[in-house]
């Protein structure tokens, strides 16, 4: 469970591990490990995912975490009861051989073997649970949620039994939480299938998050730093730094990228509190010197900082579990800051180099091509990655192949959730002069009843619409300021020839990214061809007269971002592969 960011799948497949099984010895406290999987009707795949979202919500649990923050004891001896509950003890979870990741950004890049990520999923709810790099099946997730929700609503204590009364926690009375509930649904798994490693993705923040009981992972990690979750973690980046922080042990080798001086200050402070040896990644250009170019899978320049560092975990955890192939030593150079030591610069061994090249992360920077139209698909939800997201769209642009001849129209789907600044995020996208823009909810269809994996009972259609129009009026405001730029702003990029009827300020609301989609496709997406729309898409002045433009533009480039839930449910629409 790490919150990792961007499945370098192979960075750390670490030099083809073999599967030789580190559970050996705990069957006889895996109680759940060992139940088959129940044949009842009414406990398939969509039952259980059904059954998973009426536990706590991601909204109420921010909102408990936000009540005991002060307490974090509070918050890790109710993960460890749960544990208990569910058949297994903290010091079981030593046998996964843990990579415990944070930070903000780039933490999924480094996800393989077993792992769990608190990223949302795109389309399946079993994307979280992971084992080398696919989904789990609808099978095993099945077998074990109803083994680990059956054991829990088992092990129940009646709220008036006398030891319980006076508790300031209720971890004996209830259910876990949503991402609770999946950490220890993910310890089970990894367990019972004897995955060599286990990469864990922290929730949020790390020194309060419920995947913060491991006691002895291999190594530590922490990514970029940035903004996020500001009402838990607090509103400045050394305050997230030392949530960050909280992560590391004592004698457990961590390591981080490059990071502004503050943040830098408090991590480095943070380990040596207790004694924890943190070493700064070199950059990814020193692993290079004297080897060849190392040719990464995701696109993006911040993808340099993720692979630096799953480079780094890869080669410790491999010489901390005694293997010898972990690439050749380079001569060390000194720290950058001075702030922290170098991590070692050594030559990548090539199962690191063909993990690098082939790591695969739907919906970070994922460019899908069909006929006339190209999909741009980042999950960008944050300043700075959405800054990372506007650079990498400007230079797919720019590189792409032009049409012999007629117009190119470039289109934004957007939307953002939760307590995100959305007008700093669309000021950001408005160097890329979108002809139009579209606002919708994270909702595949008007009605989601069908598909559990798409459900969401924490906000109602009426909330995520009334969201939708504010997006749409901070939009147009950033239009109406745009007469009077701001000197020394970044320029527009330029796509020629325009459209014959360009409408720079023009934006539509949707009720769901079906609707958003046939609009924007007007049926020229050879993969995506729902049934003839509802007449009423085209009512709005600014949809006819668009929709007209549409048609008939050579090429039309989609950038989708604001929301990985968004972008989780174009792929859904898109990739149809992905929902079997």
């Amino acid at each position: 469970m790490s919150r990792a960011r961007c499945h370098l799948r192979a960075a750390l497949f670490l030099a083809e591990v073999s599967s030789r099984g580190a559970t050996t010895g705990v069957a006889a406290r895996r109680v759940l490990s060992a139940w088959p999987a129940p044949q009842e009707p009414g406990m398939e795949y969509q039952d259980a995912v059904r059954t998973l979202n009426t536990l706590q919500t991601n909204a109420n649990y921010l909102e408990q975490v936000k009540r005991q923050r002060g307490d974090p004891q509070t918050q890790l001896e109710a993960m460890r009861l749960y544990l208990a509950r569910s058949g297994l003890q903290v010091e079981d979870l030593d046998q996964l051989n843990i990579i415990h990741i944070t930070g903000t950004k780039g933490k999924a890049s480094h996800r393989t073997q077993g792992s769990l990520g608190s990223s949302p999923h795109l389309v399946q709810v079993r994307e979280r649970i992971r084992i080398n790099g696919q989904p789990i099946s609808p099978e095993l997730f099945t077998k074990h949620f109803w083994c680990l929700y059956h054991r829990l609503e088992e092990t129940k204590v009646p709220m008036l039994e006398g030891w319980w009364v006076g508790r300031d926690d209720s971890s004996c009375v209830s259910m876990p939480g949503y991402f609770r509930f999946l950490t220890l649904m993910a310890f089970h798994v990894f367990l019972q299938e004897k995955v060599d490693l286990a990469v864990m993705e922290v929730g949020i923040g790390g020194a309060y998050d419920c995947t913060n009981i491991v006691k002895k992972p291999v190594v530590c990690g922490v990514s970029s730093l940035g903004i996020d979750h500001t009402g838990l973690l607090g509103d400045t980046m050394e305050k997230i730094a030392w949530q960050k922080g909280g992560i590391f042990k004592s004698g457990v080798p961590a390591f981080t990228v490059l990071q502004p001086d503050g943040p830098l200050a408090v991590l480095r402070d943070r380990a040596q509190q207790i004694s924890c040896p943190l070493y700064l990644c070199p950059p990814l250009e020193a692993l290079e010197e004297g080897g060849p170019l190392l040719t990464l899978g995701l696109e993006g320049e911040h993808q340099q900082a993720n692979a630096a560092l799953a480079l780094q975990l890869a080669r410790c955890w491999l010489q901390q579990k005694g293997y010898r192939d972990t690439g050749e030593l380079k001569a060390s150079r000194p720290s950058l800051l001075g702030q922290l030591p170098l991590a070692p610069v050594f030559q990548p061994t090539s199962h690191m180099q063909h993990g690098l090249r082939d790591t695969e992360w739907p919906g970070r920077t994922q460019l899908l091509r069909r006929g006339p139209l190209t999909w741009y698909l980042d999950g960008a939800h944050t300043t700075s990655s959405m800054q990372a997201c506007v650079r990498w769209f400007r230079q797919a642009l720019q590189s792409r192949e032009r049409p012999g001849g007629g117009s190119e129209v470039r289109v934004l789907l957007f939307n953002s959730t939760g307590d995100r600044d959305s007008a700093a995020l669309l000021k950001l996208l408005q160097p890329c002069q979108f002809d139009y823009t579209v606002f919708c909810p994270n909702l595949t269809e008007v009605s989601s009843t069908d598909n559990a994996d798409q459900q969401n009972f924490t906000v109602t259609l009426d909330q995520v619409l009334l969201r939708c129009l504010a997006h749409q009026q901070h939009w147009s405001r950033l239009h109406e300021d745009q007469a009077s730029p701001e000197p020394g702003g970044p320029a527009p990029l330029l796509l020629a020839p325009r459209p014959a009827h360009t409408h720079s300020a023009s934006s539509l609301v949707f009720s769901c990214i079906s609707h958003a989609l046939q609009w924007i496709s007007q049926g020229r997406d050879p993969v995506f061809q729902p049934p003839s729309p509802p007449r009423v898409l085209f009512a709005h002045p600014v949809a006819g007269s668009g929709a007209v433009v549409l048609q008939e533009a050579a090429a039309i480039h989609v950038l989708v971002t604001g929301s990985l839930h968004l972008v989780g449910g174009v792929l859904k629409l898109l990739e149809p592969s992905l929902s079997q």
